[in-house]
Order: C-alpha cells, then structure tokens, then sequence
C-alpha cells in the first residue's frame, strides 16, 4: 500500500502532499488541475522515465518520494536492502541537467532495479508507457493463475531444466574424432600446467606475508640482535642490572615487609624481559637473509601471476578451473560411449517434456474459455456489451521453454463485425481503461500486484455505465489499493477517500492544491461534479443521494 505520496517541482506543483488510505483513493478536479500530474509524479517515482522540461521554473531539481509498506515489497529487496521497518520510503530527483538520483530508504537503488520493483508494486492504467497488462508475458502469467495451472508450470521447468542441460551436453559431444583429440590434448595440457604447480588455498596471502620479511632480512637481523645485546649479552645488560635490583630488594623486604610487593613486581618484570630477550635470540637466529629463499619466493608469486591470466583472477579460481578441466577430459574421454547414453537420455526427457507441455497447453485453453466468458459479463457491465475479448493460445510444436511451448495473448473486438487485435492495438482511451479493469475484476485472484492506477477511467461513459465502473473499482479496493483519477460523481461517490485537485495562482504564479474532502466539502464537490462549475440545491440533494446509496451498497454489499 502506498501511504503518502510528496511531490515538489514537478511542473506546475511546486509542493502537493497526499496521505493515501486503503482501498478506492479518488483524484477529482476541474480538467488541467493537475490530477495527471500526480499520477505521471508517482510512475517518476517508480522508474519511469524523467523530462527535464518536467522541472519547475525557477527550480533547480524536482523531487517526488513515496511512503510504502515493507510487506509489498518481494523479499530479496527486503533482504538486499535490510529493509526492517513497517514503512519504506522511495525518493527520487531530477535535475536540470536531466540527472537523476534514486534512493531507498536512504540507499542508492539502480534505475533498472527500481523500475523493475515499480511494477511489481503499481500497474498503473491510462495515457502511461506503465500498462504491464499489455504485455504478453505477463498475460501468459494471469492466465495460469486464474486457472490455478501454478503446478503445471512448476513440473514443466524442472523438466525443461533437465532436458536443456542435456540438450547442451549433448552438442557439446557431437564433435569429429579429430576434433574431441584435440580438445582433450589441449584439456589435458592446461590441467598438467595447473597441476604441476601444486597450488594450495590460501597460499597468495602467504606469499605475500613473507616477501617483505625476506626483502629486510639483514635488517630484521641486526635490529633484533642489538636489542639482544642490550637485554642479555653486553657487559652491564639491562637482565644483569634487574638481577642486581632485585636481590637488593629481597635484602630489603626482609627488614621492611611493606617492601615484598615491590619485590614481587620487580621479579615478574625481570621474568617477562628475560623471556622477550631469549625471543629475540631465537628470532636473530632462524632470520633468513638467504637470497635464494628470497628468488623463491619471488619465482613463485611469478608463477602464480601467469597462472592467474590465463585461468582465474585468484588461486582459488585456478583450483575450481582445474576441477573444471579434469572433468571435461574426463567426459571427453568417454567419447562415443556417453553420446549414446546422452541420446537416450535426452529422448526421453523430450518425451515427458513434449507430455507436460501438450497437458499444459489443454488446461490453458480450458482456462482460457472460462476467462473469456468471466470477461464478457464484466464488460457488459462497463458499458461494452458488443465487446468480444478472446485469449489466443498457441501451441508451437517443437519450441520448449520453463513454462511450456504456448504463446498466449490477449485480443479484443470493441465492436461488433470488427476482427479481433491484440489488446495493445486494438483499443485507446477510457474504451482501454475499461478493458484493464474488466480484466482486473476478473482477474483479481490471479493478479498479485498490490496497488492499481487508472487515470481517466470514465472517458466517455454516464449513467448507469459510470455507476458500474464505481463499483467495480470499490470491489477492486478490498482486495488492493486503488487509485483513481475521474470526473465523475458516480465514480467518486464509491471512494473510501476523495482527494479534490484545484488550480490557481499565488504571486504571479500558477500552483496545484490538494487536499482530503471529508462531509460537506465532499458533498460540495460531488454536486460540482454534477452541476458543473457551481453546485446548487437540485445537485447537492443528488450528490447526497449518490454517496448514501454508494455507503449503503458498501455496508450491505448490494
């Protein structure tokens, strides 16, 4: 659910804010009010494409952010993201550069990325570029989850997953004889180079540890033995004075007892020097100042570099490479005998392939009549009674892909004698935006996606026709949230909240207000709606007529 919408910059708003509700959300106003402008904001918002003309005059970057609920989210931007409050808010600018900048909560979040999340969070319907439906890859989509074909789909990619990794082996393995030689010479030369060079993990790092310690190894040698000399070895060395100390200590705790914890503390230091100064010893000793061990060293870290350029940024990489290429020498090995068994075996997962797909294809075309008669009682009511909505399933025989070999569009004839056209050519306008809410209704068990935009569903509809699409859009809202932009009272009586947009002018200049109409502000502007630009008594006692009879269907569901 979107909570709030906050807008600033954009065109002729320079700050408009919107606290949303659930369900059915109205946008109401006078034509050029700037209600579009909201909606054109938010599909900004979610990755749409941004206009620097859209800037404000006088502005140097236009904002929009958005408020949603965690729970609309899918859970591997939750995770990516460490979204753990209840709210998320979605921010996005542009420049007058044209530059844009996206965040979520607070994080930089791609553009791609972005627009992706935004369809899976609003399908938005009306004069936008963001009308999902009319994509054939989601209606394929909508169609097995309205006939409940989830499980087809499930068992068809695993077993297209097991004969598409057959399939690959299986061209991998139809080479010449000359060809699968001299593939496995050259797999076995690049193994032997790896191998040869008995890699172990971890061992870069070493390499890398020691090299400096080789490089200062005379100095290393002489810093430690001249503390060595200091601590032990030099006549007066400082183990000697200590000695000293403390037996003069002892001497004198025996007359003033007070004095043992000085002696005690003198013995443990002289203790813990004495035991630095034999470390140090061992150190000057075992220092290696050997050139050799150094060119070593040296020669392997050279070895490991060209390892690295020809198979893999790490040591780590060269091992998985060398499990890699012992595999495929062995595979190549086995030549003719596994071409066979590949043959075999890829027949067969074709087979139960080829039977999935020939079920799946059956059940969508069951689903696909039921869908068509689902949708030509919703667009009866809408005002389309001589619309004829088809679902084209096509089986393409021979084409295998994870959700079988069907093809599925959806095709519409808004009138009678007209040939059926895909859905994206074949209707314009409020004729469109009736369609996508037919589909909608019909379509709501299936169809996940949590919020619905429609911009300028009533374009050229009245009366009873305009009461239904109210309806349906209320119904709609108690499944998700909807929002909608309309200039019709019988539309906007049906919202659980109604927004009015106005236009006017403060210091010379054009700006939008909007603001939630409760009671008799809604009243007010509902019979505007319906008188025009003044409401008068005849149409107050309409619009009051109308929001009754619109709660009262919503309390009794009639």
């Amino acid at each position: 659910m979107l909570r709030s919408l906050h807008v600033k910059n954009f065109a002729i708003i320079e700050e408009a804010a919107l606290e949303l509700g659930p369900g059915f959300n109205v946008l109401a106003g006078e034509t050029g009010a700037g209600k579009s402008i909201l909606i054109e904001a938010l599909g900004f918002l979610l990755g749409g494409r941004g206009s620097a003309s859209w800037l404000r005059s006088g502005a140097s970057k236009l904002e929009v952010s958005g408020v949603f609920d965690r729970e609309d989210f899918p859970r591997e931007i939750r995770a990516r993201f460490k979204l753990g409050e209840a709210r998320v808010k979605v921010s996005r600018e542009l420049d007058s550069e044209g530059k844009t900048r996206a965040l979520l909560n607070a994080q930089s979040i791609p553009l791609s990325l972005l627009s992706e999340l935004g369809e899976r969070l609003v399908d938005f319907h009306g004069q936008h570029e963001h009308q999902t439906l009319l994509k054939t890859a989601l209606q394929l989509d909508l169609l097995d989850g309205y006939g409940g074909l989830e499980d087809f789909r499930r068992e068809a990619a695993e077993i297209h997953g097991r004969w598409a990794g057959l399939k690959r082996e299986a061209e991998q393995s139809q080479m010449s004889d000359e060809e699968r030689r001299r593939r496995l010479e050259f797999a076995r030369f690049q193994l032997q180079e790896i191998q040869e060079a008995r890699l172990s993990p971890g061992e870069e790092e070493e390499l890398e540890k020691a090299l400096p310690l080789l490089k200062n190894g005379e100095r290393l040698k002489t810093f430690a033995g001249a503390a060595y000399e200091v601590l032990y070895e030099q006549e007066g060395a400082v183990l000697g004075q200590l000695l000293k100390a403390e037996r003069s200590l002892a001497e004198l705790a025996k007359i003033d007892p007070a004095m043992k914890r000085l002696q005690d503390l003198l013995e443990g230091s002289r203790v813990q020097i004495e035991e630095a100064a034999h470390a140090l010893g061992d150190y000057r000793e075992k220092a290696d100042v050997s050139p050799g061990r150094l060119d070593e060293v040296l020669s392997r870290q050279d070895l490991i570099s060209r390892l690295k350029k020809k198979y893999g940024a790490s040591v780590a990489e060269i091992l998985s490479t060398q499990e890699r290429l012992a595999a495929e020498a062995a595979r190549l090995e086995g030549g003719e005998a596994r071409q066979e068994e590949l043959a075999a075996e890829l027949g067969k997962a074709e087979a139960e392939l080829s039977q999935i797909c020939e079920r799946l294809h059956k059940a969508r075309l069951k689903a696909a009549k039921k869908l068509e008669k689902a949708l030509a009682e919703e667009l009866q009511a809408l005002g389309m009674p001589q619309a004829r909505f088809c679902v084209g399933v096509v089986m393409e025989e021979g084409r295998f892909s994870s959700h079988g070999s069907d093809s599925v569009e959806f095709m519409l004839a808004p009138n009678p004698g007209e040939a059926s056209k895909p859905l994206r050519s074949s209707a314009s306008g409020g004729e469109l935006s009736r369609v996508m809410l037919a589909v909608k209704t019909a379509l709501a068990q299936a169809d996940r996606v949590p919020i619905l935009v429609f911009d300028e569903v009533d374009a050229g509809i009245g009366g009873t026709v305009a009461r239904a699409v109210g309806q349906k859009l209320a119904g709609l809202g108690r499944g998700r949230q909807i929002l909608c932009v309309t200039h019709l009272p019988q539309v906007a009586c049906f919202a659980a909240r109604h927004f009015g947009v106005s236009k006017g002018s403060a210091e010379g200049r054009t700006c939008v207000q909007v603001r939630p109409l409760e009671g008799s502000a809604r009243l007010e502007a509902v019979a505007t709606m319906l008188g025009g630009r003044q409401a008068t008594a005849a149409s107050r006692r309409h619009a009051q007529e109308l929001l009754d009879s619109s709660r009262l269907e919503e309390t009794t569901g009639v």
